[in-house]
Parts: C-alpha cells; sequence; structure tokens
C-alpha cells in the first residue's frame, strides 16, 4: 500500500509513495555505510602519508567513536523536537562537509575535524525510522530490514572502493565518499517530514553532563590500556565519568523535558533490546578491528593467522556483511513464523556459536570463514529486529528517541567490547615484541561468546503483548498498551 505525500510548496517535492521512500532512504543509509566502511582500512597508509603515527591514528579513530556516542542523543531527540527531516538534513550536512573536507585538504588537523563531523552518521537512522513509521507504518518492518542490509552491505563495499583507489596513492581513497555524499543530500532534500506532534524544550544542562560523561568512559575505555588500568588517571577518571553520568540520569528523572527519558527504560520490552543490543554489539561490532589482524598476521612469524593483504581482509569482510545482509532482509518472515522473542534468541545463540567455533576452529581458512559467516548473518538479524522493536514499543512521537536509545546502546556496546579485547591483546603481548599470542585471540573469542550468551538470556525475557502473542505481525502498539 502506497502512502501519497503532498507537496510542502518549498523545495523539491517530497516522494509520494512508501516503496519510493523506503528507497531514497536507501541512498542515505547506503552513504553511512561507505563513510563507515571507507577510512579505517586508509588510515595505515594515510597516516604514514602524512606523517600521522600510530597513537594519532588511533586517536583518529577514537575522536570519530566519541562523535557517534555523543552525537546520538542529541540529534535523535532534537529530531523529535524541531522535525526529522530538518535534523536529518543537518547531520546529511554534517557528515557530506567532513568528507569533503578530509579528501580535499588532508591533514591531522583535517582527519580530526572531518571524522567529529563524520559522527552525525549516527542520527541517520533513528531520524528516518522516525520518518518511516509516521508517513508509512506498513512498511515499518520491511523498511527497515532492507535499510540495514543496505547499510551492511555498503560498509563492506566501502572499504573494498577506498582500497582499489588508494593502490597508487593512497589519499585518493579518501575520496570514496564524496560522490555518495551528493546523492544522500539529494534524497534528504526529496524526502517528506513526519507528521508527529512536537512540543517542549532542548535540556541544555543534561546535554553537557551526557556529553562530559560519555567522553570521561570513552576516554578510559580506549586509553585504560595505556595508561594502565590500576593507574591512578584511569581509575581518577572512570570515576568522574560515573559521577558524571549518574549526575545526568538525577537531572533527567526530574526533568519536565528531558534530553532521554530515562523512564523509557522502566519499559520492559525497551530495556530488554536495549541490553541484548549491547551485548550483540560487544562481539559483532567490538571484534572487527581484531578479526583483520587475524586474517592478517603471518602465520610463520605468529604461529597463527592467515597471511593476507588488505584486499583479500575487505573480501572476506565483504563476505560478511553479505551473509548480514541475508540475515536482515530475513528477519521480518522470520518474526511471522517464530516471533520477535524467538527471532532476538536465535540471533544470540548465532553470535555465540559463531564466536564459539573461531575459538575451537581456526587452524584454517574455511574453517575461520565459516565461523564468521555465522557471525555476520547473525549481525543482519540482530541489527534489523533490535532497530525495529525498538521503534514499535513506545509512542509515535518518541520514536526517533527510542531508536536512538538503541543505537546508543549498540555504540557503547561495540567500543566496550573493543576496548575488553584490547586489554587482552596487551595482557597476552609477548614480551619484547609487537606481537600478540594466540591465548590472547583465544579470550577474546571467549568473552564475545559469553557476552552473547548473556545476550540471548535477556531476549528469553522478552514479553510480546498478548494481543500479538499469536501472530507476530508488524503492529504498532502504543507504549500505554504494552504489557
Amino acid at each position: 500500500m502506497s502512502t501519497h505525500i503532498t507537496g510542502t510548496g518549498r523545495g523539491p517535492r517530497a516522494v509520494s509513495s512508501g516503496p519510493a521512500m523506503v528507497a531514497t532512504m536507501a541512498v542515505v543509509v547506503l552513504f553511512s555505510g561507505i563513510v563507515q566502511g571507507y577510512l579505517t582500512p586508509l588510515l595505515p597508509e594515510v597516516g604514514r602519508s602524512l606523517h600521522i603515527g600510530t597513537v594519532g591514528q588511533n586517536n583518529i579513530y577514537l575522536l570519530f567513536q566519541l562523535a557517534c556516542a555523543v552525537l546520538t542523543p542529541l540529534l535523535s531527540r532534537l529530531g523529535d523536537l524541531h522535525g526529522h527531516r530538518r535534523l536529518l538534513r543537518v547531520a546529511l550536512a554534517m557528515v557530506a562537509g567532513g568528507s569533503l573536507l578530509i579528501a580535499a585538504w588532508p591533514s591531522a588537523v583535517t582527519l580530526a575535524v572531518g571524522v567529529t563531523l563524520q559522527g552525525a552518521l549516527v542520527g541517520f537512522f533513528p531520524l528516518l525510522v522516525g520518518i518511516l513509521r509516521s508517513r508509512a507504518p506498513e512498511q515499518n518492518r520491511t523498511g527497515i530490514s532492507l535499510l540495514v542490509g543496505v547499510l551492511l552491505i555498503a560498509i563492506g563495499v566501502g572499504g573494498l572502493v577506498a582500497g582499489a583507489l588508494s593502490e597508487g596513492h593512497a589519499e585518493a581513497g579518501l575520496w570514496t565518499a564524496v560522490p555518495v555524499a551528493v546523492l544522500a543530500v539529494v534524497a534528504g532534500l526529496v524526502l517528506p517530514d513526519s507528521d508527529i506532534p512536537r512540543g517542549g524544550r532542548f535540556h541544555y544542562g543534561a546535554a553537557a553532563l551526557l556529553t562530559a560523561g560519555l567522553v570521561a568512559l570513552v576516554l578510559v575505555l580506549a586509553q585504560g590500556s595505556t595508561w594502565g588500568w590500576g593507574s591512578a588517571r584511569t581509575i581518577g577518571l572512570a570515576v568522574v565519568a560515573v559521577a558524571v553520568l549518574a549526575a545526568w540520569v538525577a537531572v533527567e528523572r526530574r526533568s519536565e523535558n528531558p534530553l532521554v527519558s530515562v523512564r523509557m527504560l522502566s519499559n520492559p520490552r525497551l530495556a530488554v533490546v536495549s541490553g541484548y543490543t549491547f551485548c550483540a554489539a560487544f562481539g559483532t561490532i567490538g571484534f572487527l578491528g581484531a578479526n583483520a589482524l587475524f586474517l592478517g598476521s603471518p602465520r610463520s612469524e605468529n604461529g597463527y593467522g592467515m597471511d593476507m593483504g588488505p584486499q583479500a581482509i575487505a573480501t572476506i569482510s565483504l563476505a560478511m556483511v553479505v551473509a548480514g545482509f541475508a540475515g536482515s532482509t530475513l528477519t521480518p518472515r522470520l518474526a511471522r513464523r517464530i516471533g520477535d522473542r524467538a527471532v532476538l534468541a536465535t540471533g544470540g545463540v548465532l553470535v555465540a556459536l559463531g564466536f564459539a567455533g573461531m575459538a575451537l576452529f581456526h587452524d584454517s581458512l574455511a574453517q575461520y570463514v565459516t565461523s564468521a559467516l555465522v557471525v555476520g548473518l547473525a549481525t543482519g538479524l540482530f541489527e534489523s529486529i533490535t532497530r525495529t522493536l525498538s521503534a514499535e514499543v513506545v509512542e509515535e512521537h518518541e520514536t526517533a528517541l527510542a531508536v536512538g536509545l538503541n543505537e546508543l546502546a549498540l555504540s557503547l556496546g561495540a567500543a566496550i567490547g573493543a576496548a575488553v579485547i584490547g586489554g587482552f591483546f596487551t595482557a597476552h603481548a609477548v614480551r619484547g615484541t609487537t606481537r600478540i599470542a594466540e591465548s590472547g585471540y583465544l579470550w577474546g573469542w571467549g568473552a564475545c561468546a559469553c557476552a552473547a550468551v548473556v545476550g540471548t538470556a535477556l531476549a528469553l525475557r522478552y514479553r510480546v503483548p498478548r494481543a500479538d502473542a499469536a501472530t507476530p505481525v508488524p503492529h504498532l502498539a502504543p507504549s500505554g498498551d504494552l504489557a
């Protein structure tokens, strides 16, 4: 069924049907995936070209993660207050500007500023889902699953294209995202706005507290292994992070216009979905960097690894995201057959099995890739079902905020997962060398599997409303009707 949209009289006419709207949104999500996939594999080579050391390269990646964590709730809340389309256009302008800055004037400073601006891509999904749920609710589940699939494919393609462009000149790969940015900006101009009621105020005090708390937390996770987990600096900053975030929660609970309604987590379904997202992202996303390290490790020197070069690693990564695309597009049909709770649990079990397989069977490429593809399939399942459910368990005017909360859980799960795995690598480094003992990977795979088991246990606590329990269809019940 199509949802027809009338023009606003300003700028290009909005797309007029549900399928056309989802296709236009896919262009925006394609841009998001390309940006997430193209820069990381280029950093070592670009860093050498620009005389940026390993620490500097890591700090650039840290800035991107920090920007993502901070901007997720800010863009989501502002979208609910001032219009999802308006904030989507702002986010698109920020990411496009950051991509152009990095490509046209590459330097240590412009890379730092550019990746900070690119962090605004975390707002794309919450804002798009806010528009989709309002304008084409019948497309909600299939639309979200398609968008997640496009995102995963784009991440893999972005790395491959950037690698190919950088073969002759490292900095040429930095232009990978710019042509797609133009298409995405045009897509943002023709999307309709959501028609939900708006109101309230932006809580600047809560925003400052949340930003400061997340900055401190991410710094602890990123630098703890360098500073020493028991050092005064690490412990002191961790205490500051906890104290500031506790103050933020207290302020939010008393506020009539909270930045992030922590009361939303009193909704048991949203709380379960958010916790599950954190656990699933811990391994599936947190391990991505370590996955490339393992594939590229020379077996003759380390006693493990697959001796792969950048292009071969990018090909394996692309295979994983293709499996993720299959999982994402399968999710709506699977949910109709077995129910939302079973899909959540299936995703958790697959993640656990994938990482257990890596720990037990990693001597040959076929064994390792089989396990990696299982993890890729599970990634598509969990990213699709959690974004769908987080949108459906709240009132329509809180859609972007709820999906943004899920995105924040995903970002924090990935960051903490990467930090824990990095801690294992540091603890299992071979003395006097830069090599990591195989035991470091074994502990990392084990931690990812354990987190997935916890996520599966949370999934089994998910309760479908009684009216939907028999037939799990795309149902948009208001939060007041939830069990």
